[in-house]
């Protein structure tokens, strides 16, 4: 090889032909010996710590072999601009930018007995919710007893602020006034608080028979609600399985701003610790989890833990939030930083029912006209925490172990359906199963094949138990 600082190129052609190169100045260079029949492979150019030369090589034939020497320069300015080298900058600029800002970020923390903090971006009002009591009902059937009953609960004292007390009195009145439809069914509701002192808004489906067959945890999507599920939970009832609903953190009648999402992690925390609960309550019954889109996301992430997976018969997931991507991917760059600054900010463009997720128009009409349900445009941490955990389980696809059915239609536009199908391919899982349906959308549970959809889960799970 030559190198000068003068950037001398030496171009070789032939066999032999090795011509000797004056330089600008008295001395003069003699290139090393080219072995003859030397095969030239193809590379790009690299940058080289010890040369400020880079090499490019073509192949050309064995007789007319060229090697060029050019300056390093070109070979420096395309591995500054390389994709590996944008990441790392913006990478970078992320951290730079959020500690600077961190001093001017009011951090919102909670007492050592329980109570929530004002938080910073706006005061709200605030009312208080006793902590000692715990209202549950009962309701057998469409002419049986109707009982309440008040259990202690030895757990600090909760804020509340008034939107969440709005919100969750709708919750417990629904199950209060639920008539039990056929008579099949034993609905219930409870208070459940998390290890960070939330109160989450729970409740639960039993059927009149005693002999549980197994037990079901539902989670339900973003902005909507466990109690939306109640003819699907009966369902559940009718085949022998007593089902259990919970409102994620922001939702329902859970505490938190209306769909505001702190971290996706909470509400994978809090799965795992109800479901302890559960296995507490029902030893020697198969579990099993079913999630919608964000729902089935928390499941799938909740699902690596070894501990947890080794508990769970198995999981359905319908149309799960496996694959969202934003629609730019500048979104992708800024989403950490706005997020950190304005977390509850909502994306005011976007249309109040968004994008189609049912072909029934009575279904539509039913969710949006739902005050549990929220309407309004996502918010930015709500939306950067469903790229999160998306992104994540992209990542860990192979370590997917639990069996599980997962459900998808081709026409959906919130969740990727072609991750679901990766989903499929990549999971570790020995019993899996995929069922993709032409043309539904997203809420497959409330599209008009929903019982086509109901019994395809049922058959699944009446297999496992």
């Amino acid at each position: 090889m030559i190198c000068s600082s003068k950037g001398t190129i030496f171009i070789a052609r032939g066999k032999n032909s090795i011509p000797r190169l004056p330089l600008t100045g008295s001395s003069t260079i003699y290139p090393n010996r080219i072995r003859n029949n030397l095969p030239i492979s193809v590379t790009t150019s690299r940058s080289s710590s010890s040369s400020s030369m880079a090499v490019e090589t073509m192949s050309l034939g064995s007789d007319s072999s060229t090697l060029i020497l050019t300056s390093g320069a070109s070979g420096r300015v395309r591995a500054l601009f390389s994709m590996r080298e944008l990441k790392r900058l913006v990478t970078i600029i992320q951290s730079l930018i959020l500690f600077l800002l961190l001093p001017f970020r009011v951090v919102v923390w909670r007492r050592r007995t329980g109570a929530v903090v004002i938080r910073d971006e706006k005061q709200e009002r605030k009312v208080w919710v006793p902590p000692q009591i715990v209202v549950r009902k009962r309701n057998i059937g469409s002419g049986g007893e109707i009982g309440c009953s008040v259990s202690p609960r030895s757990v600090p004292a909760a804020v509340v602020d008034e939107e969440v007390a709005v919100r969750r009195e709708l919750a417990m009145r629904r199950v209060l006034e639920e008539d039990g439809g056929d008579g099949s069914s034993v609905r219930d509701f409870t208070l459940f608080t998390t290890k960070r002192g939330d109160t989450l808004f729970t409740q639960s489906w039993s059927p009149l028979s005693p002999n549980h067959r197994g037990l079901v945890v539902l989670l339900h999507g973003l902005n909507e609600h466990s109690g939306r599920y109640s003819d699907f939970a009966k369902q559940l009832n009718a085949n022998g399985f007593k089902v259990y609903g919970i409102d994620w953190i922001g939702h329902g009648g859970s505490d938190g701003l209306h769909a505001y999402v702190p971290s996706l992690d909470y509400a994978v925390a809090d799965l795992k610790t109800f479901l302890e609960k559960v296995f507490a309550e029902n030893p020697g019954l198969p579990c099993f989890c079913i999630g919608h889109s964000t729902g089935g996301a928390i499941i799938l992430k909740a699902m690596l833990d070894p501990k947890i997976e080794s508990r769970v018969s198995g999981i359905v997931l319908t149309s799960p939030a496996v694959g969202v991507q934003p629609s730019h991917p500048i979104f992708t760059v800024l989403a950490p930083i706005v997020a950190f600054l304005l977390p509850r900010y909502q994306f005011s463009a976007a249309n109040k029912k968004g994008m189609p997720v049912s072909r029934d128009p009575e279904a539509l009409i039913a969710k949006y006209s739902d005050p549990l349900v929220f309407t309004g445009s996502i918010r930015v941490k709500t939306g950067y925490e469903i790229l999160r955990i998306a992104a994540h389980l992209q990542q860990n696809l192979n370590k997917v172990k639990v069996p599980f059915l997962v459900m998808h239609g081709t026409a959906d536009t919130v969740t990727d359906p072609n991750a679901t199908k990766r989903l499929y391919d990549e999971a570790s899982s020995s019993d899996k199963s995929i069922k993709l349906f032409d043309g539904l959308l997203h809420d497959l549970l409330f599209e008009p094949e929903r019982e086509i959809i109901a019994g395809v889960i049922l058959d699944w799970l009446n297999q496992r138990v």
